[in-house]
């Protein structure tokens, strides 16, 4: 069939019953015999949780720990929609951009 590929922003990934939704619509695309690519945002409202705690510890984080700290947001949204997959029957891996070779790293 063919590769799909979903994006899924944070009010869609909002919480757990958001979460099990998205799910199963990929599994749906699945089942059609479709391959899926999901990327998703962080929860809603975490990314701004994130520069906050950021800002009360520093007014002026430095960009790269900045990053490091805002990726954690997409990092629990993509483990908890794999387990909602696998919860349902239907295979699924979390992967960060730099680990599913679509981005490349860079370290300087």
């Amino acid at each position: 069939m063919a590769l799909i590929v979903q994006k899924y922003g944070g009010t869609s990934v909002g919480s757990v019953e958001r979460i099990q939704h998205v799910a199963n619509k990929v599994a749906g695309f699945r089942a059609d015999g479709h391959d899926v690519v999901v990327v998703v945002s962080a929860m809603s409202g975490e990314t701004n949780r994130l520069i906050g705690l950021a800002h009360a510890i520093s007014e002026t984080p430095t960009p790269r720990e900045m990053d490091v700290l805002v990726s954690t947001g997409e990092q629990v949204t993509i483990a908890l929609l794999a387990m909602a997959l696998n919860e349902i029957g239907v295979s699924a891996r979390s992967y960060t951009g730099d680990k599913s070779g679509s981005i490349p790293t860079v370290h300087s």
